[in-house]
């Protein structure tokens, strides 16, 4: 079948990535392609895909940060203005599915007026006017709504939204394998924002001293210089922001991986990867990490950093073989794959009984095409 992707623009869907909606998104269309599906992605510019339609000059952290746009209309503007030029192309109905990995929640809206067979990955906790789409449109035939792990279906459900379904993010275990030497230290992989707890988990390293290298693109450079740079010494290590390449040999030769969220983690796409390279985990117990990581690694109380520094010590309790295997059996590129096909199938027969014929489409993308003009 023919899949219209659509990509979060904030980042440029392209090595290194910026973070894990990146990495998934690049391995949602490579998993599509080697299923046999054709594949358009729809990303800002600089996005590395074969499949490449640009909806954006530039990823709109470039142009008008986060951090300093948030909420604002200009930011809301040029999104709008880039997922309506997405509206006019799948508009045409040379699309079998929608496949909306944004955070545009319209997207949802339009798709569902028109009848037009669209999934869509949720990313996040259930809040916001991306909740308040999915709401709108949750009894729709054609519409589908997935989460990635039992937690977050736990939590839109307790919101009201029962109708979601569990599509665990996949990674490539072939890529992501194991090593032929362990070495003496731990990785930490992230964005290093206040939530994903880089700072509680450098006081641990510290603390049970261990080695500790840190790879991950600094956002808030504030919260960088003031709780973690004290700390780059006596084995505690920063590199910076590097390619998958790169990360895979690091992992693949680390003692273990720290993962130390704040928040409630929707899936946790680096304990998966480092799973995949036999590598346990060591981290916080929130969200959806227990799920993902299992009986392959020491999770305790999310911020407690002593209880996380004892966890390092034990870290070699852990059979990497078992790691390993929990990652082949259900964190591979091919189930996550399998799961939204069953979906596409889901939206696609539903599409035919929608109460709205897909001719409707043709009104919306009058009305755009005025607005574009």
């Amino acid at each position: 079948m023919k899949v219209a992707v659509l990509a979060h623009i904030r980042h440029a869907i392209a090595e290194p990535f910026s973070g894990g909606m990146e990495a998934h998104c690049d391995m949602l269309c490579r998993g599509l392609r080697a299923a046999g599906h054709e594949v358009d992605l729809f990303a800002a510019e600089g996005s590395s895909d074969p499949g490449l339609v640009p909806i954006c000059e530039a990823p709109y952290d470039e142009v008008l940060p986060w951090r300093i746009y948030r909420g604002t209309g200009e930011l809301a503007a040029y999104q709008r203005t880039a997922f309506e030029r997405v509206l006019l192309h799948i508009g045409s109905g040379g699309y079998d599915v929608v496949h909306n990995n944004s955070l545009f929640p319209e997207i949802i809206d339009w798709c569902g007026d028109a009848g037009i067979p669209c999934v869509t990955s949720q990313h996040v906790p259930p809040f916001g006017t991306m909740f308040e789409a999915v709401m709108r449109n949750c009894d729709r035939a054609n519409i589908a709504t997935t989460v990635t792990s039992m937690n977050q279906q736990e939590l839109w459900s307790e919101r009201g939204c029962a109708e979601t379904r569990v599509v665990r993010n996949g990674i490539d275990t072939a890529a992501w394998s194991p090593g032929a030497n362990v070495g003496e230290y731990f990785t930490w992989i992230g964005r290093i924002v206040p939530n994903k707890g880089l700072a509680e988990a450098v006081r641990a390293a510290t603390l049970a001293r261990v080695r500790l290298k840190i790879f991950g693109p600094v956002e808030d450079a504030a919260y960088f210089a003031k709780a973690v740079e004290p700390y780059l010494k006596d084995g505690i290590e920063f590199y910076g922001h590097r390619t998958a390449s790169v990360l895979r040999q690091e992992v693949a030769g680390a003692r273990g991986a720290m993962v130390t969220p704040l928040w409630d983690e929707p899936f946790g796409l680096v304990a998966a990867e480092a799973l995949s390279c036999g590598t346990p985990v060591a981290g916080f117990s929130r969200g959806a990490l227990p799920e993902v990581v299992g009986d392959c690694g020491l999770l305790v109380r999310s911020g407690d950093v002593s209880a996380l520094a004892k966890a390092l010590e034990r870290a070699d309790t852990i059979d990497r073989a078992s790691c390993r295997r929990r990652a082949l059996e259900r964190l591979s590129i091919d189930a996550m794959i399998a799961g939204y096909e069953a979906c596409y199938a889901d939206v696609i027969a539903g599409a035919r009984l929608a109460s709205l014929p897909r001719l409707a489409w043709a009104s919306s993308c009058s009305s755009t095409s005025e607005l574009l003009a």
